[in-house]
Parts: C-alpha cells; structure tokens; sequence
C-alpha cells in the first residue's frame, strides 16, 4: 500500500514523456528508431495509469487537506507569489489521466507510416502535448494548471502548422486566436481571484482549495466566472465559439484530430467541473439558463451542419460539437446522475470519436480523399475495414451496449429532475444524430460503388489500433460500473459542496 506514495507518481505522470524528448534528441533524425522510443514512453504511461486504477483501493487518500483525493502532490515553487506545485487525482482525473495515456498510444501508432518529415519534431512535439494534458488533469494550483494549459496548446499549433493540408496556415491560426483570447481573459481572471483572496485573508495563493474560500460579491462572481466559461467554452467548444474545430480537424494530421478530439476538447469541461464550478456556484446557477441553451443550440445546429457535409472528417468534427453538447447539459444540470454521466460521456466520445478519426486517416491514406461521394460498395472490398466503421457508427450515435449510450442516458435521465423541456429537446439531438450517421454508413459501406478504388483493407498494425479502440468501447457499453464507481465520490462531493 505504502509503495505508491513513496514516490512521486503524479510527478512521474506529467514529466515521463518530457524525459522521452529527451531520449529522441539522439535518434532525431532516424524515423525508424525514434519511432519505437516515443511508442515504448507512451506504453510506460498508460501502464503507469492502469496500475494506478487497479491499485486505487490500496491509496490512503488525503483525508485532512484534499477529501476524496486518492494522491496529492504539494511543495512551493514561487513562494513569493504563493505559487505552489500542487498536483491531486481524484477518480475524475483518474479517469482523465487514463484516456490520455490510451489516446496518445493510438495517435502515435495510427501516425506511424503517415509522418514522414521531420519525424523527431513530430514526436518530440506529442510528448511535450501529451505532459502539458497530463498536467492541465492533476494540477490544483491556478497558476501551475494555466502553465499546464498553455504547454498543450503550442505542440497541436505547430503539428496544424507543419504536417496538416488544405488550409492548414488559417486553421493554424484561427486555432490560435480563438485558444488564446479565452486563455488571457481566463488569466485575469486568476490574477484577479488571487489578490482578492490576498486582500481578504492576507494569504498569497493560488491554490484551488484556499481560493474557494474567497469571499466574492455577486457581480464580481458572475465577471470571474464569465471569464473562466469563455476559455472552456471554446475548448469545448460551445456554439457561436465553434468555429475553429471544425477547420482545425479537417486541416490537422490524423493523429492531431485523435488528440484534439479525444482530449483537447476535455480540458474545456474538466475546467468548468475542477474550477469553474466549484469557484463560482452563484454564477454558475445564474447562468445556467444561458449554459443550457447555448449546449442545445450547439447540438441541434451541429447535428444539421453535419447532415450536410462531404468531407467525412468534417463531418465527424461536427458531430463531436454535438456530443459535447451533452456533456455541457450534464455539467449545467449540475446533478449526481447527470454529472456523472456527462464525465463518463467526455471519456466516451473521447474512444468513439478518436476511433472515426483514425478511419477516415486510414482510408484517406490509400483513396487520398475523404469525400463521401468518392466511396460506395466498401462493405464487400474491404470487409474488416468496414467492420470497425459500422462499429463505431453505431456507438457514436448512442447504440446500447456500446460507450456513448450510457453517457447520455444518464445525462438525460439527471437533467429531467432538473429541467424536463432541456431533456425533451436534447433528445432530438439523438434523432438527428441518427440520420446523419444512418447516411454517412449508407453511402459510404452499403451504397453501389461509384468508381472502383482499389483499396487495401487493414494491416495488422490497423487492426490492433481498431480492436484496442473496440474492447474499450465495447466494455465501457456493456460493464460501466467500475468507471461509474470511480467518479462517484468525487461527484458527490462537487455536487454537495463538499468541495
């Protein structure tokens, strides 16, 4: 039991695949064996994550400073500005640091014959992504989480920038703009926060478990809160804040649209439920009208701007605004079983979305297109490879037994106690989902084929990253309750203002 807090875990965690850079400053230039390095560093954190998920019973937790945390980390940093670096996994980062770990195993395995230039960049780049997301999940300092917050954003600015198509130069761009205007307002806000609170106690901090102590006038809340909600509402991203995803996807690499929709939107929602929240409950509940709305703007409208796309990977970056969408109504909902559902639906549309992103780079590879028109007849050409496409289809669109259908459910089943109309109306969102991806699968697998393509189906390599994607979503459709079980006591403490 001792063993694992004995060292420093959490440390581990975030400066691991910083310590990998390091290692592929030799091998910079050989393709064939910074390949396998960056792999094998990616390999060592999901393990490092999964044997802290099997052991988590035998954590002592932090039962004085930080209830229901299972691991803590804390020594100063900059004691003259009270900054700390304090680092806490609760079952909701737990979960977080998991699907990082995994996501980062698939988009260096799915990149693996597609990056071809300037390879050590490449990777040296998804490393640092992958400590910046590892630490934007366990920091519980302000200052240290938007140090954190920052290092994720500029690895996925350049990996747009230098391996991406089209219009990669704008998307790049517009990424940027859009990410760092809500990251300023979000630093202010902090800044802020943190003289107050120095005002108030004559403590300088920037730590989350002293600074939710402060005492905040309503008008002051509902500005702090309103800065904090801009950042994470365009990470989320939330309608009218959308409109980088959907250029950002298109435009970026493979394995950047695996990690940017499989974790980049997550730090928007784990932002509002770790700080927003917590932080801000008056303004919060008084916006709450304005969060639903704006949640079911997004899932309706992306759901009809999907239907009409010819671009599969524009298309599926569409339908991720959608699935966000429930997560934003979970969180607004602020309820046991709703927010529940809206974390377990983050790591969801995390495996399923990650999935589609991985096969539309995979047929685009050997067709060099990714219009829906161009496609037809794969369900008899390429058998396995169509296998997984219908598989994750249909988990995308909620099928039951499969990871997105309890995620939702459960959003649904705790917003009704709170707002039955919200309920009602995002269950349409359901239905259009349904078409859109009842078309998508139509044309693309089962529809007579408009030109003959010769396509290859999937190479071993494929089919591990696939199968690995499917045992995940299939277990997470069939036997949820271990996650579900993770989560609780965090969510009941967050939403019983035990934090």
């Amino acid at each position: 039991m001792h063993v694992l807090t004995e060292y420093p875990i959490l440390t581990i965690l975030i400066f691991l695949p910083l310590a990998g850079c390091l290692l592929l400053l030799p091998v910079w230039n050989c393709r064939v064996s910074a390949r396998p390095i960056a792999l094998g560093v990616a390999l060592l954190e999901l393990a490092l994550s999964v044997w802290l998920y099997v052991s988590r019973q035998d954590l002592p937790g932090v039962q004085t400073k930080l209830p229901g945390y299972l691991l803590s980390q804390d020594a100063p940093w900059i004691p003259s500005f009270g900054i700390r670096y304090t680092l806490g996994l609760d079952g909701i980062s737990l979960l977080m640091v998991m699907l990082t770990a995994f996501t980062f195993c698939m988009a260096l395995l799915v990149s693996w014959n597609s990056i071809k230039e300037k390879t050590g960049l490449f990777l040296t780049l998804m490393l640092t992504m992958e400590a910046g997301i590892m630490g934007v999940f366990l920091a519980l300092d302000l200052a240290l989480f938007y140090l954190f917050w920052e290092v994720m954003l500029i690895p996925m600015f350049f990996m747009i920038g230098i391996w991406g198509h089209g219009r990669k130069i704008y998307s790049t761009i517009k990424f940027f703009l859009f990410t760092m205007f809500g990251s300023l307002l979000m630093l202010l806000a902090i800044i802020f926060l943190h003289l107050l609170h120095a005002q108030q106690t004559g403590l300088a901090t920037f730590g989350l478990h002293d600074l939710l102590k402060t005492q905040l006038p309503a008008d002051t809340q509902l500005w702090l809160f309103a800065a904090f909600f801009l950042a994470f509402a365009i990470k989320f991203p939330l309608f009218p804040l959308h409109t980088w995803l959907p250029d950002a996807h298109t435009d970026a690499p493979t394995a950047g649209s695996v990690v940017l929709a499989g974790l980049l939107l997550k730090t928007g929602s784990y932002g509002l439920i770790r700080f927003g929240y917590p932080l801000f409950p008056q303004a919060a509940q008084a916006l709450t009208p304005l969060f639903y709305t704006l949640a079911l703007i997004s899932i309706i409208y992306a759901s009809l701007v999907a239907f009409a796309q010819e671009d599969m990977k524009r298309l599926i970056a569409y339908s991720s605004i959608g699935h966000m969408g429930y997560v934003a109504i979970g969180i607004a909902a602020w309820q046991p079983v709703a927010l529940s559902g809206s974390i377990l639906q983050m790591a969801s549309h995390g495996v399923t979305t990650g999935a589609l992103f991985c096969l539309v780079g995979m047929l685009d590879e050997r067709a060099h297109t990714r219009e829906i028109a161009a496609f037809g007849g794969l369900w008899g050409n390429i058998p396995k490879y169509s296998f997984f496409f219908l598989l994750f289809s249909l988990a995308s669109l909620g099928l039951p037994g499969l990871n997105n259908f309890v995620g939702e459910f459960l959003v649904l089943t705790g917003t009704m106690k709170k707002s039955p109309l919200v309920a009602a109306l995002a269950f349409v969102g359901i239905v259009l989902t349904l078409i859109y991806t009842v078309r998508l699968v139509q044309e693309v697998l089962f529809q007579k084929e408009r030109q003959p393509l010769p396509l290859a189906d999937l190479s071993l390599r494929e089919i591990c990253i696939l199968a690995a994607f499917a045992a995940v979503a299939v277990w997470m459709g069939i036997h949820p309750a271990p996650l579900l079980d993770l989560v609780h006591a965090p969510v009941q403490l967050l939403t019983g203002g035990g934090l």
